[in-house]
């Protein structure tokens, strides 16, 4: 979801909506950068349907949060935490915003400012119920390589890991790298998946 050097597929809207809980249609607006991509409201919609709609108590991690859709729908949803980590000077003040905004949202939403490798590094690990992965489409597959080590660092077992890429992981490229994928879905160029390390992937 980060602006930085992504590829736009169309140019950004002008505002995406919280889709749920208790900030639900409440508009997040969406700076004009080039290659800000937010998550399409029918990818978020079907990642919150997976993990179910309550996420109460539940700690996340939004790695690359540009807008701030996922980890905000996140808080919306009863998240006792959330982490957006963002290095965007200007996606970071509209972060802050966001969170001035939204009634109750400073007690539970903590901006990061930096690289996205380098904060979830500085984060305690096994710590995490929910890491969110949207990195930058054109950032090579090193860096999502990079990204889902951090992700397998930080998340408690049992935990989730969510990834959006522009190209479908298959079951070798994430074994590989110790996860297992729990349900996939295709919407445009966006490939999302929802994963848990493979020793404590659900049956």
């Amino acid at each position: 979801m980060t602006a930085s050097g992504r590829a736009s597929r169309s140019g950004p809207p002008g505002e995406v909506r919280i889709i749920g809980g208790r900030w639900r249609r409440s508009r997040l607006p969406v700076l004009a950068l080039p290659g800000l991509r937010p998550t399409p409201d029918r990818v978020r919609e079907t990642l919150f349907n997976w993990l179910g709609q309550d996420l109460h108590g539940w700690r996340c991690v939004d790695a690359f949060a540009g807008t701030g859709a996922l980890g905000l729908e996140a808080a919306s949803r009863g998240a006792a935490q959330v982490v957006l980590i963002e290095r965007h000077a200007a996606l970071l003040r509209a972060l802050q915003q966001h969170v001035q905004r939204l009634q109750g949202a400073a007690e539970v939403v903590q901006l990061r400012a930096g690289d996205a490798l380098a904060q979830m590094a500085a984060l305690p690990a096994a710590a995490w119920d929910l890491v969110l992965l949207d990195p930058p489409f054109d950032g090579g597959a090193a860096l999502f390589e990079a990204a889902l080590d951090h992700a397998r660092r930080l998340v408690r077992p049992c935990g989730w890991t969510y990834l959006e890429a522009p190209r479908l992981w298959d079951d070798a490229a994430l074994g590989a790298l110790g996860w297992q994928a729990h349900r996939r879905l295709q919407a445009g160029q966006v490939h999302a998946h929802l994963l848990r390390t493979a020793d404590n992937a659900a049956p």
